[in-house]
């Protein structure tokens, strides 16, 4: 969870950090995160998400919206990917990014 960009009209903005995971460990100050939103408008680029990955409520992780995020902005942790969310986030992300 963190403090949203000044367009978004959320107090707090829950995230998906995508970026590699040896980039957390360093000193860099941000990490690239895909937000998450209540709602899903069925984008090739959306991935559902909800309880049972830590979520209050059915959300869609949205990776058209990617975002560098302050590493210190990141204040609470909510939960973690199964597999098969990660396998559709990654393909989200190739689709989002127009990677091959």
């Amino acid at each position: 969870m963190a403090k949203p960009s000044k367009r978004d009209p959320k107090k707090f903005r829950v995230y998906v950090i995508v970026s590699r995971d040896d980039l957390f460990a360093t000193s860099f100050p941000t990490v690239i995160c895909a937000p998450v939103h209540s709602n899903y408008i069925g984008l090739k680029t959306e991935v559902e998400v909800g309880i049972d990955e830590g979520l209050k409520h059915d959300s869609s992780i949205r990776c058209d919206e990617l975002i560098s995020v302050s590493k210190s902005d990141l204040t609470d942790f909510i939960g973690s990917l199964p597999p098969q969310k990660i396998r559709e986030l990654n393909q989200a992300l190739k689709i989002a990014l127009e990677i091959d």
